[in-house]
């Protein structure tokens, strides 16, 4: 019996030392931590050099003038939206869903929202083009059939884009 007792008491003997060095680094750990602060004496400088006024005196001027561009509205930087493709996808699917049941109004406007989340989306474009010529919009319907055949001017829906493009054209020289 006392032959396995000595093996666990040396285990534990030697866990024990181990557990008290391990507590013993960490106290200096934290005071080099302490002395590296965030103080004054450790910040670093990012003021600019003293001769910078001489060696550059104009860059002010040029800092100034960049500041007054970004005020300005006439900036080419436009205002960016989400991209979302399987929202996208997702819109489209319950466009249809109206659209079968002929509530166009609402597949209208998931069309639209679906282009809003995925640009020159071409089955949106071609429901939402199906979608206003249902509601008697012949003019946003064409630009849509169009903007699906610039899209894929040899896509799965070609065909009836310009079927479409033609019932429109029929539509309008008979109304004249």
């Amino acid at each position: 019996m006392v032959v396995r007792i000595i093996p666990l008491v040396l285990a534990v003997v030697f866990a024990a030392t181990y557990l008290v060095g391990q507590n013993s680094d960490k106290p200096a750990e934290r005071s080099r931590e302490a002395e590296e602060s965030s103080s004054r004496d450790t910040r670093i400088d990012i003021s600019p050099p003293k001769d910078d006024e001489k060696a550059h005196p104009y860059s002010k001027a040029a800092v100034a003038d960049l500041e007054e561009e970004d005020k300005t509205d006439g900036s080419d930087v436009q205002e960016f939206h989400p991209w979302n493709p399987m929202k996208a996808l997702k819109d489209v699917e319950v466009g249809d869903f109206y659209f079968k049941r002929k509530n166009y109004k609402a597949a209208l406007e998931r069309y639209k929202e679906a282009l809003f989340y995925k640009d020159n989306d071409a089955i949106a474009s071609l429901r939402l083009a199906e979608c206003q010529e249902k509601l008697g919009d012949k003019a946003e319907a064409k630009k849509y059939y169009e903007q699906y055949l610039k899209i894929l001017p040899e896509g799965e829906f070609a065909k009836e884009a310009h079927a479409g493009l033609e019932r429109l054209e029929k539509a309008t020289a008979s109304a004249k």
